[in-house]
């Protein structure tokens, strides 16, 4: 039986204390266990990384971190069918959902290989003689938190550009999925050309480490994925040290259908873009505004679509969705859908399968933008339908939420795209489509959505500092 290690300065190591376990959440079965990790071995980890940054020439050699993540998309590419293999086990994805999420993180790392070579300063003569030179450099140690709703891509997405800065790295990864990251930082201690103790990575088994990283002096920048409520905690936490946080946090992603829309393609879209991933996505399609004339259209198309999906085991060919993360937020959804019974009409109610932490998907008509049901991120298969009688209100109701992560503009009026586009305030919007993403182009939110970008030229920024050089030339 496996079990994953921390990988501290080029070596994987064990902990004291009792072994945690990795459950397939569609069977319950034990697939291997980890070793918990410590504030201790934080500090560890994080005085290996300064001592790395400050002593050695890798914040310094662009050409040797590009090297360094070729190789790592490399070896992530050798190991692709068993990382696949091993996210549909213990993460619970579909097999298609799992390739995709090798396929986009082997694609992220390429591109910040690349990136890694054209970061660039400038310079501006003041006047005649008097120089100052702005400088781009690498900003420190990087606290990397990385959720389990994605653990390859989302890691990918901070350590990439960390590394591409000229960063190094210490990463708390999700206790449930020690497997999945234990077979990337094989990969990553695989590259033959990266310096020990660049990259570092502590185990957790609560929130020990996490609060460790957060207020560790000898750590620069926190990159976190995760919940609204965790990153405030981090906010506050990093506050003592006042440490750069970038955080992309939860989403309550509205796709407004108008009376226009080719309601085929608009349900085709929203099927997937709800219910990829089980739902448990920041940027999965929560709320479904539809202008009144089309709703009872629209509703009868989508509880069709909603109802044909196959949920079952991410390894078997028949499913169209997968497990939920684990048995206790399948609990959480099945209250939620009591609610939202309670509170709203229930058009599609999910159901509990016999075994695993499998749910079938559920559809709520509701007109209370001031429910919980509408304010807060569900991270579920369960999705909820509005009104709205013209542009303004679909506006309005868009935004009537904290957050600003994603939306979708389902229209064939070109203008009225573009208009509503603008409007909506959130970080990504979708136009006639859902779920796009890919390394070129930064995601992050408005509001309570986050700070800061990822993806993109723009996910270098939080890990790059800008120094001010000046000189006189007639001194020199």
């Amino acid at each position: 039986m496996q079990i994953a290690q921390h990988y501290i300065n080029g070596s994987f190591i064990g902990s004291n204390g009792p072994l945690g376990d990795s459950v397939n959440p569609a069977d319950g079965a034990r697939l291997g266990q980890f070793h918990p990790g410590s504030a201790a071995l934080c500090d560890q980890a994080a005085a290996v990384a300064k001592e790395v940054f400050f002593g050695t020439s890798w914040a310094e050699n662009p050409r040797l971190r590009a090297q360094v993540l070729t190789e790592i998309a490399d070896q992530l590419e050798a190991a692709k069918a068993e990382l696949v293999a091993l996210i549909v086990a213990e993460n619970g994805k579909l097999l298609s959902e799992a390739m995709g999420e090798m396929m986009g993180s082997i694609s992220e790392t390429r591109y910040y290989a690349g990136l890694a070579r054209t970061i660039r300063g400038t310079m501006q003569e003041l006047a005649p003689g008097q120089m100052s030179l702005f400088h781009r450099e690498a900003a420190g140690v990087v606290g990397i938190i990385v959720p389990w709703n994605s653990p390859v891509t989302l890691l990918i997405r901070s350590l990439a550009p960390a590394l591409a800065a000229g960063c190094t790295a210490v990463i708390k990864p999700a206790a449930q999925t020690p497997l999945i990251h234990a077979r990337v930082m094989a990969c990553i201690a695989a590259a033959p050309s990266l310096p020990k103790g660049v990259v570092n990575s502590v185990n957790e088994d609560g929130i020990e480490v996490g609060r460790a990283m957060v207020a560790s002096p000898l750590v620069d920048v926190i990159s976190f994925t995760g919940s609204s409520r965790t990153g405030q905690a981090i906010m506050a936490g990093a506050a003592g040290t006042l440490k750069r946080v970038g955080l992309e946090l939860g989403g309550k992603a509205p796709a407004l259908i108008f009376e226009d829309a080719d309601l085929d393609l608009a349900v085709k879209e929203l099927t997937k873009g709800a219910l990829n991933m089980a739902g448990q996505i920041c940027v999965a399609a929560a709320r479904f505004l539809v202008h009144k004339s089309v709703m009872a259209d629209f509703e009868s198309r989508i509880k069709a679509a909603f109802s044909a999906v196959h949920v079952g085991p991410g390894g078997d060919p028949r499913s169209q969705m997968g497990a939920l993360i684990d048995l206790p937020n399948r609990a959480r959804i099945e209250a939620l859908i009591q609610q939202a019974a309670d509170e709203g009409k229930m058009v599609l109610q999910g159901q509990a399968l016999a075994q695993g932490a499998f749910l079938t998907p559920t559809l709520f008509r509701i007109d209370d933008l001031r429910s919980s049901l509408v304010q807060d991120e569900l991270f579920g298969p369960i999705v909820s339908l509005e009104t709205f009688e013209d542009e303004s209100e679909a506006i309005m109701k868009a935004n009537a939420t904290s957050y600003g992560l994603a939306a979708s503009v389902f229209t064939q009026n070109g203008t009225r795209a573009m208009r509503v586009s603008r409007k909506v305030r959130a970080g990504t919007v979708w136009i006639n489509t859902h779920l796009r993403l890919f390394a070129e182009a930064e995601t992050g939110g408005f509001g309570k959505s986050g700070l800061g970008r990822l993806h993109g030229p723009e996910g270098l920024h939080d890990f790059l500092e800008t120094k001010h050089i000046y000189l006189e030339t007639s001194q020199i």
